[in-house]
């Protein structure tokens, strides 16, 4: 199993980070939490509620979020569940119109190596 680094991980506002998601169970380390370290190179950063949009749009790009693989624990993804995406990839959801909204609390501040605030917060499912 991977190892999470010992660093403390933070969430964009520069708080501890919340966590994204038990069930299912998410983050590139299998921890609940976005976080992040030097073996995520898939940047899986930005706690987002999944859509139908933005399922059917991982699938056509390659990647099905959708489909169970029993195989490796994965029950597949639903519309309204939390999941640890990819920054890279919720770019370019953002540029074809069907980006996930953002939990901002879950959402680890490295994201903001790639992804303005500004505009994670126009995205915002935790923001009043």
């Amino acid at each position: 199993m991977l190892q999470q680094t010992a660093k403390p991980q933070r969430n964009v506002f520069g708080e501890p980070i919340q966590p994204c998601s038990d069930r299912p169970l998410t983050g590139f380390y299998r921890t609940g939490c976005c976080h992040t370290g030097p073996d995520d190179i898939g940047m899986h950063t930005v706690c987002v509620e999944m859509t139908a949009e933005f399922l059917a749009f991982s699938k056509a790009r390659g990647n099905d979020l959708s489909t169970p693989v029993p195989d490796f624990g994965f029950p597949g993804l639903q519309p309204g569940d939390r999941w640890c995406l990819c920054a890279p990839r919720w770019i370019e959801a953002l540029e074809a119109g069907v980006a996930p909204r953002v939990c901002l609390a879950a959402t680890h501040e490295a994201t903001l190596q790639l992804i303005e605030l500004k505009v994670l917060k126009r995205h915002a499912l935790d923001l009043s």
